[in-house]
């Protein structure tokens, strides 16, 4: 696959189709990606504690070299945020770069390799943060060096931020930014993690998923009170037989289909490069008379597609209990809800009452966690044809397909501010996305797709932002 994926990039044209963008030798350009990608992923920033100020020094450091214009914000010294600028003309608003610095942590024992140590084996690089999100930031910094090196005119400014907190404490990094520091990323687009190529067997990008939604990210906990007792008599107000009864009928739930603009656009343009069977499917979503045959399909067979129609209500965690001979007073379980763009959340709550119908059943809403709710970003302006336009000069005959992620990034603060914000990523095989992706027990990127992601990167941005 590497072999295939370098001579992919060998065929590229040497100098991009934007009207004034420079002419840049992109082999002699990797060994610096390189070096800079795994010096970032030796740098253990898991989350928690997070310790994303040891990032921040290392992008500032070489910012610095260039004479980049940089800023440290941060709500704790140990997680600081980095905002560098690039200036253009102004005669647009800016485009921004983002990446976050933290990870999610590792368990040492499921790793081949040290998941610190940024290994080079078998034409990947091995690490925690290689697809989550080293590697957005690795080519983000790049693109910032390339930027000051090639005097480039632009119309405007490039903002890179390099945020803290992604993985689950968003208060000292994006809620920071944006609440106390909005000047300092004010954007017209932005391009951040959520997206990426898939490779067939061959080598070849067939398909770039650039996400353009998410869902909204809401969790609950069930609660019952009941009499405590010895496990030899029964009780009727057994704490767990009501919590078990909530649980399986929240899990039976289906909640309506809800398409949107990003989901129905997916669906069409997954139709017309799927084999004519599973094309059939995608296009009869929108038909009454087929559509429930095919949710139950999707939701045996293709989980995934099945979860980007729909709210999901999902149980998580069960707790109840201490030893098997005592019925127990309490019993609670965690539920995960991602609500799908445009549907009430007040209403969705009322309807779980009613669904489990069980007065002894309580809902608490969890706070921790939450995003804002926001509209899906714009399918026709032009960060989206830049998008569109570049895949297929890289990529001849793939195909874009916006995509609503089932998971949450940081983008949705920056949609609920009005920025228009796509998640992109570099490619990769649908093994490697299944066994080896982000929050996986390994992570790992071939090495080629980082050089390739670079210039995918850096073409889009010298799209909407170069002088023409």
């Amino acid at each position: 696959m590497r072999v295939a994926c370098l001579l992919l990039l060998s065929c590229l044209p040497a100098v991009s189709a934007y009207a004034q963008g420079p002419a840049l030798d992109w082999p002699a350009q990797q060994p610096e990606l390189l070096r800079h990608f795994r010096a970032l992923i030796q740098i253990d920033s898991s989350n928690p504690p997070g310790n994303e100020t040891q990032v921040v020094d290392y992008l500032k450091s070489v910012l610095d070299a260039e004479g980049i214009e940089t800023q440290i914000l941060a709500l704790e010294p140990a997680r600081a945020n980095l905002v560098a600028r690039v200036r253009g003309n102004g005669s647009k608003r800016p485009v921004m770069i983002m990446a976050h610095t933290d990870v999610v942590g590792v368990q040492r024992d499921t790793w081949p390799v040290d998941p610190f140590g940024a290994v080079l084996q078998d034409g990947y690089v091995w690490g925690r943060g290689a697809v989550d999100d080293k590697d957005n930031l690795a080519t983000n910094l790049m693109l910032m060096l390339l930027l000051a090196r090639s005097d480039v005119t632009l119309d405007r400014d490039v903002i890179f931020l390099a945020e803290a907190g992604e993985e689950g404490t968003t208060a000292p990094g994006i809620e920071f930014m944006v609440n106390q520091h909005f000047d300092a990323i004010d954007a017209e687009y932005v391009l951040a993690e959520g997206g990426g190529g898939e490779l067939d067997q061959n080598g070849q990008v067939t398909r770039i998923a650039v996400s353009t939604t998410e869902k909204l990210p809401r969790r609950a906990r069930l609660l019952v009170n009941g009499p405590s007792g010895h496990g030899s008599i029964p009780r009727t107000g057994n704490a767990i037989v009501h919590l078990a009864g909530a649980v399986a009928k929240l899990g039976a739930w289906q909640t309506p289909m809800r398409l949107n603009e990003t989901t129905r656009t997916y669906f069409e343009r997954l139709a017309t490069i799927s084999p004519p069977e599973q094309a059939a499917r995608y296009r009869g979503l929108a038909d009454p008379a087929q559509s429930v045959a095919i949710q139950r399909y999707l939701a045996e067979y293709e989980p995934p597609h099945y979860s980007m129609l729909r709210t999901s209500v999902v149980p998580t965690i069960l707790s109840a209990g201490f030893r098997m001979n005592v019925i127990p007073s309490e019993a609670e379980a965690t539920i995960d809800i991602r609500v799908a763009p445009g549907d009430d959340v007040e209403a969705l709550f009322e309807e779980m009452q009613t669904l489990i119908a069980d007065p002894a059943v309580r809902i608490e809403r969890l706070t921790e966690g939450l995003r804002p709710a926001t509209a899906p970003s714009g399918l026709d302006n032009e960060m989206f044809r830049a998008l569109e336009a570049v895949a297929q000069r890289l990529y001849p005959g793939s195909t874009t397909l916006p995509t609503m992620l089932t998971g949450a990034t940081d983008m949705a603060f920056l949609r609920a501010r009005g920025i228009q914000s796509y998640g992109i990523g570099p490619a990769s095989t649908a093994d490697d996305r299944t066994n080896y992706g982000s929050h996986s027990d390994v992570e790992r990127l071939a090495e080629a797709s980082l050089y390739d992601f670079m210039r995918f990167t850096w073409d889009v941005v010298m799209e909407v932002a170069a002088t023409r």
